[in-house]
């Protein structure tokens, strides 16, 4: 790595210049900084880890230090000694419920125990028997036994073990960085991303330019633009910078939702649910007027019971699982308490579920079969739901005492929370993107469909860091790093542009112009109202229209960041684009015959009636639905940024691509590998 300095419009800029640039330190973005480094020096580069930078918000922070669940999973191929498993088995899981291409899946497949392994020799204690053999669970979405855990921190202990690898090989890690802009160079099918814009972590304006051949985007999700999310405070994502340099986006519209706990924040899945405890509300001063709320939407206590169990390994919410009271109306009723009565829903582990006079008291023996087998298999059969828990999972209680909160002696507050984005940024099977040299990986890419077992998204962020480090090794050669003076040149401009508007920004604001902090509210209420779990025919036109009014107002006024520091302007920028984006997508699904699908329901007053249960605490309406469109699980939406087109997005739909079906001999495979045919 080169070090040099320039001055643009009255700051002093540092250059730094590498031959490949990787934006985001968590697993997905270590993971693709060790097998680059590994690939590098298996070619015989000398000090590969000088051609290697990581840079990133904070270290310790983002998405995999920082989210979790029960045990939280990671899914692969299946490794239980008694239960085959395949490559293209695996491919139809990932695809069964569409909008998800085939080859992606395939090589997700292909490459999970290439990667599960990985991690096991770099430390990550994932559990196995006697013989060997890392005995698997079924997760959400999920026929076999693909699933394992390391515990509740499991994409933690992942990154953890990740970075010490890239440290001890010397790779370069800088925290502190906030990305304010994606530089880039050229035109038309030349135009890539050469490097990034930052400014210091916590205010004090200082400048840097990153500039490499290649760049790995691991930057994460934007779970930051809800106002009820479970994704860690400060995880915003880069999606409209990336949008700004010329990145294609698809399946934007498929995001997942569920019950998290939201003083800490954290998912309840798993054993939480398993061990069946008490769900309760209360007014909403946390005390006052306790209800029983589950009561009003199931018959039974069997029912209700079981369903609060299924929502341990049915927990994102499921706009396929709530008629007929099946588990997902939990959520709906946690959603019809909170939001429509403005009131508190607790979990309390240390009473069993309560019912009505008319219903039977609960009992273990009486739980329905699916629910009551697994509880006698693991030996759960104490009588309250802590002592379950602590027989069957005590790290997850643990987990919840480190941050000060007693499951033994006090109630969980929870309610349903934007946790994964399905969607993002088109990548091929290498997962480079729609620009050359730009690789992105993690939730950044967009490889999910519809739905996605649990624990898929960690399997997809490491096979794409392994693709991405091979590509830039064999392919582009990833040993050389380019000259700085012609980078700088080409993105001087945009370095110019970019501070000038951020100073101006803070230092002499155009009156009346938003605040960073204001403009993002407006943002996370919006989208939590009309872009979470429940979406409206009839509001989504207005909310789409509201969006982009504020991302005008931001382009002609800019904002008023005189309070705070630069990086809050470019992140309220940047999410304001990431909103519409989404907003605009999920308009142009519905105009297009969409339905409720995967994790979100769209409201219709033409559809289907939900249950009566559900109807509106006010005016009594039962709300309706409208059911899937299945035919649109045959393609993919795909949006670009084109401020002159609707909503500022140009938007196509392209078909999804088959699962492969190639028999090749051996001999001919050693061919295409040894002269590099295999990277296209």
């Amino acid at each position: 790595m080169s070090q040099s300095r320039i001055q643009v419009g009255g700051s002093a800029v540092t250059v730094h210049t590498t031959g490949t640039l990787i934006v985001g330190a968590g697993a997905a973005g270590m993971g693709c900084a060790v097998h680059l480094y590994d690939f590098l020096t298996q070619k015989g580069v000398v000090d590969a880890h000088k051609r290697i930078l990581v840079i990133a918000r904070a270290r310790g922070g983002g998405a995999s230090r920082l989210s979790g669940s029960d045990k939280q999973t990671y899914y692969k191929m299946g490794t239980s000694p008694r239960v085959p498993d395949t490559a293209c088995d695996f491919a139809r899981t990932l695809t069964a419920f569409g909008c998800a291409h085939g080859d992606l899946a395939l090589t997700e497949g292909i490459c999970s125990l290439r990667a599960f392994y990985h991690l096991v020799a770099d430390g990550v204690p994932f559990p196995h028997d006697p013989e060997g053999a890392f005995i698997g669970y079924k997760t959400d979405h999920d026929p076999y036994e693909r699933a394992t855990s390391a515990g509740p921190k499991t994409s933690k202990f992942m990154s953890e073990c990740l970075e010490a690898r890239a440290r001890a090989a010397g790779i370069g890690i800088m925290g502190g960085k906030d990305v304010v802009r994606l530089l880039v160079a050229g035109d038309g099918d030349r135009r890539r991303i050469v490097g990034v814009l930052t400014v210091q972590s916590g205010g004090d304006g200082r400048f840097e330019a990153f500039l490499a051949d290649n760049i790995v985007l691991a930057a994460g999700g934007p779970g930051a633009m809800y106002a009820t999310t479970v994704y860690p405070r400060g995880q915003t994502g880069i999606h409209g910078m990336a949008f700004e340099a010329g990145l294609a986006a698809h399946n934007l519209t498929e995001s997942q939702y569920g019950l998290a706990s939201i003083q800490y924040r954290w998912n309840v899945s798993g054993t939480y649910m398993q061990v069946v405890p008490r769900l309760f509300s209360t007014a909403a001063d946390g005390e006052s007027d306790p209800r029983e709320f589950l009561t009003e939407y199931f018959d039974t206590m069997e029912r209700m019971a079981t369903c609060i169990f299924l929502k341990g390994y049915q927990w994102p919410f499921d706009a396929q699982r709530i008629s007929g009271q099946q588990s997902s109306l939990v959520d709906m009723a946690v959603h019809r308490e909170t939001v429509q009565r403005g009131r508190r829903v607790w979990m309390d582990f240390l009473r069993n579920p309560i019912g009505t006079k008319a219903m039977s008291d609960f009992a273990m023996g009486n739980l329905e079969a699916e629910a009551r087998v697994y509880l006698q298999r693991t030996g759960a059969l104490q009588a309250l739901p802590i002592e379950r828990l602590a027989h069957m999972n005590q790290p997850a209680i643990d987990l919840y005492m480190e941050q000060k909160i007693d499951l033994t002696r006090e109630p969980l507050e929870i309610a349903i929370c934007a946790q994964h984005q399905n969607g993002g940024f088109v990548v091929n099977t290498w997962w480079e993107s729609t620009l050359a040299h730009t690789f992105v990986v993690g939730e950044f890419a967009g490889t999910h469909g519809v739905k996605r077992p649990g624990g898929s998204a960690l399997n997809a962020g490491q096979t794409g860091a392994i693709r991405a480090a091979e590509y830039i090794s064999s392919v582009y050669g990833g040993d050389t790093v380019p000259d700085p003076r012609a980078l700088t040149a080409a993105v001087r401009p945009q370095i110019r542009e970019t501070v000038e508007r951020l100073r101006r920004a803070r230092e002499n604001p155009t009156p009346g112009a938003m605040t960073p902090d204001a403009a993002i509210e407006a943002i996370r209420q919006r989208m939590t109202r009309h872009g979470a779990h429940l979406r409206s025919v009839q509001g989504i036109g207005d909310a789409r229209r509201e969006a982009e009014a504020l991302c005008e107002r931001i382009r002609t006024e800019g904002l008023d960041a005189s309070a705070g520091d630069l990086a809050a302007a470019a992140e309220a920028e940047g999410m304001a684009l990431t909103s519409l984006a989404c907003l605009r997508a999920i308009e142009d699904y519905i105009e297009n015959g969409g339905g409720s699908r995967g994790s979100y329901i769209v409201l219709d007053s033409r559809g289907n009636p939900m249950p009566e249960s559900l109807a509106d605490p006010e005016t009594g309406e039962v709300p309706c639905l409208r059911p899937e469109n299945e035919a649109l699980r045959e393609t993919i939406q795909t949006l670009r940024l084109n401020r002159e087109a609707e909503g500022w997005f140009d938007i196509e739909y392209v078909p999804v691509r088959p699962i492969p079906e190639r028999d090749v001999p051996f001999e001919t495979a050693w061919t295409a590998y040894r002269e590099k045919k295999v990277f296209g």
